[in-house]
């Protein structure tokens, strides 16, 4: 089994996907936020680290992939490949912060690796306005997303939406979380569970 959870930055992904994992006991795959070179260096500097930054995404992504297949685990996954290529790199490019030449690379590598590339069963989006994506970015606090304005935001935001709209890879859950609380409340997890129950299993 492989759930995968997408969503913008600050929509709750890694918190959803870790209480998820206790909840059904599935191996949480996360993205490497932390360990990411280029992630301080790309928000001081978006034209110049965009390519850098977004090949070290999709490589760490498709590594993950392949561990996953070949665990034989049910697995849990924040944020997923597809998002890279389809809402993050092309962002950039439309922003004028990724170069012609570097996001057909960029594209091309992808379009190569997403031969290989088996989609999740279960694919969780969670849907957020800007002002909850806002207000979760500010509380926890990272320095390096201190920079990110309201209008990039508000870009992913549409493209997550187009992307969702067209999503026909697997199934496909979509949960709003403006008015959610699944931290605080166990009763908002509770039902995002029985969603997911229905999803896998057919139970309604």
């Amino acid at each position: 089994m492989h759930v995968a959870i997408a969503g913008n930055i600050g929509a709750g992904k890694t918190t959803l996907t870790q209480a998820l994992a206790k909840h059904y006991k599935w191996e949480p795959h996360f993205e490497s936020v932390e360990t990411n070179p280029y992630l301080d260096d790309f928000y001081n500097e978006m034209e110049r680290w965009s390519f850098n930054l977004q090949v070290y995404f999709l490589n760490s992504r498709f590594r993950q992939i392949l561990e996953i297949r070949d665990s034989g685990k049910n697995i849990i996954q924040d944020r997923t490949i597809y998002e890279d290529a389809n809402i993050f790199a092309p962002n950039l490019h439309a922003m004028g912060l990724m170069a012609n030449r570097d996001f057909k690379n960029y594209a091309q590598l992808f379009e190569l690796m997403e031969r290989l590339v088996t989609p999740p069963d279960l694919l969780i989006y969670l849907r957020a306005s800007v002002p909850t994506l806002v207000g979760q970015i500010h509380k926890r606090g990272r320095d390096y997303e201190n920079s990110i304005s309201i209008d990039y935001l508000s870009r992913l935001n549409e493209r997550y939406e187009a992307w969702i709209s067209q999503y026909t890879k697997g199934k496909l859950l979509i949960i709003n979380v403006d008015h959610l609380d699944f931290v605080e409340n166990p009763e908002d997890l509770g039902n995002i569970i029985n969603r997911i129950d229905a999803e896998l299993h057919g139970l309604f």
